[in-house]
């Protein structure tokens, strides 16, 4: 079978349409206060998401001590959950759940020890891990400015009355009477909703780093060690803006 023959649609046969007509919409159902409208992100509020976290790291090599650790917030999702839109209201500040997933990143530059023939010092050689500690949480929030609820879209289907013979073996008088199988008919809207949107604007974050299975190289606690599991405690805060997409408007000055 030819390439020609697979496409399930003969494009040939469709109709070119050279002109379209344009109608301007003077009064946006979507624009707030009087004025020329805009489009701008609008911010819906801001929050402070705290989460708890606790993970179990593990050094390929033995750490002597660590030396630093760098951390960087990452998102991967903030979502807020909205419901659709009714006749009543298009228009809400909630409260509404707030999706939020991601990881913190972290970086820990660590002296591992390497002894002399004699044993009589340590040296140690500068090594590094890179980690991920994933979180995941949902927050109740309160909007302090409406957010802009999607409108459904909408799908309706309708049919003719059709009246056909009924064929042989019925009386001549009688009718098929009811809508035509072989025909389908529907209308239907969609609409292109502007979806809350998430900005990452600060973080903190307060752990502690504890060694669990340290080892002393010589005879006493005070003796210099070694250690390959840390157990981590993290507190980890950080200031989110939630905002969308609306139409506004400004005064004319």
């Amino acid at each position: 079978m030819s390439n020609e023959n697979k496409q399930c649609v003969n494009l040939n046969t469709s109709a070119n349409v050279e002109q379209c007509r344009g109608v301007e919409i003077t009064s946006p159902p979507t624009t707030i206060g009087a004025g020329v409208p805009v489009k701008l992100p609008v911010v819906l509020g801001n929050f402070t998401i705290t989460s708890h976290l606790v993970a179990n790291i593990e050094f390929e090599h033995p750490v002597l001590e660590i030396k630093d650790i760098k951390k960087r917030v990452v998102l991967t999702q903030c979502r807020l959950m909205t419901p659709s839109s009714d006749s009543d209201n298009d228009r809400s500040t909630g409260p509404f759940p707030l999706f939020i997933k991601g990881f913190v990143r972290k970086n820990i530059q660590y002296a591992s020890p390497t002894h002399n023939e004699k044993g009589e010092c340590i040296s140690s050689e500068m090594k590094s891990l890179t980690t991920n500690i994933p979180f995941e949480c949902m927050a109740t929030v309160e909007l302090a400015n409406e957010v802009l609820l999607p409108t459904r879209n909408t799908r309706r289907e309708f049919d003719f009355f059709r009246s056909q013979d009924l064929g042989n073996g019925f009386p001549e008088k009688d009718k098929y009477l009811s809508s035509d199988l072989s025909q389908f008919h529907q209308q239907s809207s969609q609409h292109y909703n502007d979806l809350p949107f998430c900005e990452l604007v600060s973080s903190e974050i307060i752990e502690w780093d504890e060694a669990t299975d340290r080892r002393s190289l010589g005879d006493g606690p005070e003796d210099e060690g070694y250690f390959h599991h840390v157990l981590e405690k993290m507190m980890l805060s950080f200031h989110i803006r939630v905002l969308q997409s609306q139409q506004v408007s400004f005064g004319v000055f």
